[in-house]
């Protein structure tokens, strides 16, 4: 008789399985894996609270459990670009763009550190990664040195690149507030939200040689992305600040 346990063996196997892409999208209920396994179902509910605990299943209240979609990663602390981070995944990336146009916003101003009355440029899209929306983007630059971008066609390129190719400008570093955040009613139907997915908000302050010059917020699926960090001992550590209150 074999000494691994009987929960563990099916826990193997169906991890086997994700992996294989045997199993997609939605995950057996208990009673299918009781009928697949010949086994009771508190062992089958050992092996399946396993794949919840390592993040591979997730639950949705009334529509059951469902294989956990890979996450894009990126780490702290750098100048990162959605468009490059959903690319490096290996998925096609893509925008719908919902608003692209100059306007006033004084909030928006204040950030740049401009007159409240200064022109921006308004750029609003949804980011996609593959088939699935990503997040909701949305930045304000400086429109007078920026108008070349009003005529770039956005769906399927990176701003920084178009900034630094139509404008000549590049970023040189840039400061980020990364919080959770509840969705609203406009956030649900465009990124195609559970009713229990929560998002990150990440407000980003980009800056051209000290000057405030983009101001970016974007509300991304806290499923589909993870941001990672690491620490070496034998290295120089610089300490990372958390408030408790107040890009891609």
């Amino acid at each position: 008789m074999s000494a691994v346990p009987l929960w563990e063996r099916i826990l193997h196997d169906l991890e086997r399985r994700i992996a294989s892409g045997e199993i997609v999208d939605r995950f057996p209920t208990d009673r299918e894996l009781v009928e697949r396994y010949g086994v009771s179902r508190h062992t089958v509910r050992e092996a399946v609270q396993r794949l919840h605990a390592r993040g591979l299943v997730e639950r949705h209240r009334g529509r059951g459990s469902f294989v956990r979609p890979d996450q894009l990663q990126q780490p702290v602390g750098t100048l990162y670009s959605l468009f490059r981070a959903v690319e490096d995944a290996g998925l096609e990336q893509y925008s719908e763009v919902l608003a692209l146009d100059t306007r006033v916003d004084a909030v928006a101003a204040a950030r740049l550190e401009l007159p409240d009355d200064t022109e921006l440029l308004y750029l609003q899209r949804v980011r996609y990664a593959g088939e699935q929306p990503l997040a909701i983007d949305a930045v304000w630059l400086p429109a007078e040195p920026t108008r070349p971008l009003l005529e770039v066609d956005w769906r399927r390129t990176a701003l920084y690149d178009e900034l630094a190719e139509r404008c000549g400008l590049r970023l040189t570093a840039a400061d980020e507030l990364i919080e959770p955040a509840m969705p609203d009613a406009s956030s649900v139907p465009l990124l195609r939200l559970d009713d229990d997915e929560a998002l990150f908000r990440i407000e980003r302050c980009g800056r051209i040689d000290g000057r405030p010059f983009e101001w970016r917020v974007a509300l991304v699926r806290g499923r589909r992305f993870a941001f990672t960090s690491s620490w070496d001992r034998t290295r120089e550590v610089s300490p990372v600040g958390f408030s408790p209150h107040p890009a891609t």
